[in-house]
C-alpha cells in the first residue's frame, strides 16, 4: 500500500536510548503504537465487509451445504498458498531440504483439494459451477478465486501486502498483551504503594492512638491524683470546718451556759426580791389586817350600838305609842 514516507524519525541512536530508558521505567509508547496499528486493521476490516456485501449482491445464492463445500475448497487453496510461500522463502534462505519437505506437503494438500473440488462440482449444476466464485481474504481484504492456480495463490499468500497485514495483526496482539501486562503490573505497584501507605497510616494511627492512650492514661492518672488531692483537701477542709464548727458549738454552748448562769442568777435575785416583797407584803397585810380587824371591830361595835340604839328607839316609839294608845283607850 502506498502510504508515503513515515512522519516519524527513524534513528538507531534514539531507538537504543528508548530501549535503555524503557528498562528503568515504563514510558508507554506501546499505546501509541497500538493506536497506530489499529487504524490499519480497522481500515482493512471495513474494506473486507464492503467486499463481502458486493459479492453477496452480485453472486447467486447457494445452499448451506454447497457453501460449506466451497468454503472447504477455499481453505485448502489458502493452505496450499501458504505452504508454497513458505517453500519459496526457505529456498531463498538456502534451506533446500526443508523446502522439499514443504513441497511434499503441498502435493498432499493438492490431492485433498482435488477431492473437495469434485464434491463441490457434483453438488451443484454445471452452469453455476462454471461461474467464477470469489472469496474475500480475511487478512488483507483481497479477492480470491475458487479456481485460482497454485502460482496465483502463492503470489497472494507470499505477497508483501498479505504478509504485512499478518505481521501487523501479530504485532498488534503482542502489543496488546504487553500493554495489559504493564497495566496490570502498574496497577499492582499502585496497589502495593497504596497498601504501604495504608500500613504507614495505620502505623501512624496506631502510634497516635498509643500516644493518645498513653496521654489519656496520664491525664486520667493526673485527674485521679487531682481528684485525690481535691478529695484530701476537701476532707481536710471539711475536718477543719468540722473542728471549727465544733469549736463554735462549744463556744455557743459556753455562751448558753453563761446565759443560763445569768438567768439563774436573775431568777435567784428575783426570788430573793420576791421573797422580801412577799414578806413586806405579809407584814403590811398583817398590819392592815390588824387595822382592818380593829376597824371591823370598831365598826361592828358601832353597828351594834347603832342597832341597839335603833332598836331602843323603835321600842321606845312602840312603847310610847302603846302608852298613847292606852291612854286613848284604843289598845
Amino acid at each position: 500500500m502506498d502510504l508515503g514516507e513515515c512522519s516519524k524519525i527513524h534513528d538507531l541512536a534514539l531507538r537504543a536510548d528508548y530501549e535503555i530508558a524503557s528498562k528503568e521505567r515504563d514510558l508507554f509508547f506501546e499505546l501509541d503504537a497500538v493506536d497506530h496499528l489499529e487504524s490499519f486493521i480497522a481500515d482493512c476490516d471495513r474494506r473486507t465487509e464492503l467486499a463481502k456485501k458486493r459479492l453477496a449482491e452480485t453472486q447467486e445464492e447457494i445452499s448451506a451445504e454447497v457453501a460449506a463445500k466451497a468454503e472447504k475448497v477455499h481453505e485448502l487453496n489458502e493452505e496450499i498458498g501458504k505452504l508454497l510461500a513458505k517453500a519459496e522463502q526457505l529456498g531463498a534462505e538456502g534451506n533446500v531440504d526443508e523446502a522439499q519437505k514443504v513441497l511434499h506437503e503441498v502435493e498432499k494438500v493438492r490431492s485433498r483439494k482435488k477431492d473437495a473440488e469434485e464434491e463441490y462440482r457434483n453438488s451443484m449444476p454445471a452452469s453455476s459451477f462454471q461461474q467464477q466464485k470469489l472469496r474475500v481474504c480475511e487478512v488483507c481484504s483481497a479477492y480470491l478465486g475458487l479456481h485460482d492456480n497454485d502460482r496465483r495463490l502463492a503470489d497472494h499468500f507470499g505477497g508483501k501486502l498479505h504478509l504485512g497485514f499478518i505481521q501487523i495483526r501479530e504485532k498488534l496482539d503482542q502489543l496488546k498483551k504487553t500493554v495489559l501486562e504493564k497495566q496490570e503490573k502498574r496497577n499492582q505497584d499502585r496497589l502495593k504503594r497504596r497498601e504501604e501507605r495504608e500500613k504507614e497510616e495505620m502505623k501512624k494511627k496506631s502510634t497516635s492512638t498509643r500516644s493518645r492512650s498513653r496521654e489519656h492514661r496520664r491525664s486520667r492518672s493526673r485527674d485521679r491524683k487531682r481528684r485525690r488531692s481535691r478529695s484530701s483537701s476537701r476532707e481536710r477542709r471539711r475536718s477543719r470546718s468540722r473542728e471549727k464548727e465544733k469549736e463554735r458549738e462549744k463556744e455557743r454552748e459556753r455562751e448558753r451556759e453563761k446565759e443560763r448562769e445569768k438567768e439563774r442568777d436573775r431568777r435567784r435575785r428575783h426570788r430573793s426580791r420576791s421573797r422580801s416583797r412577799s414578806r413586806g407584803r405579809r407584814h403590811s397585810h398583817e398590819q392592815s389586817s390588824r387595822h382592818k380587824s380593829s376597824r371591823d371591830r370598831e365598826r361592828s361595835s358601832r353597828d351594834q350600838s347603832r342597832e341597839r340604839d335603833r332598836r331602843d328607839g323603835i321600842n321606845g316609839r312602840t312603847d310610847s305609842r302603846r302608852a298613847d294608845d292606852r291612854d286613848s283607850g284604843d289598845f
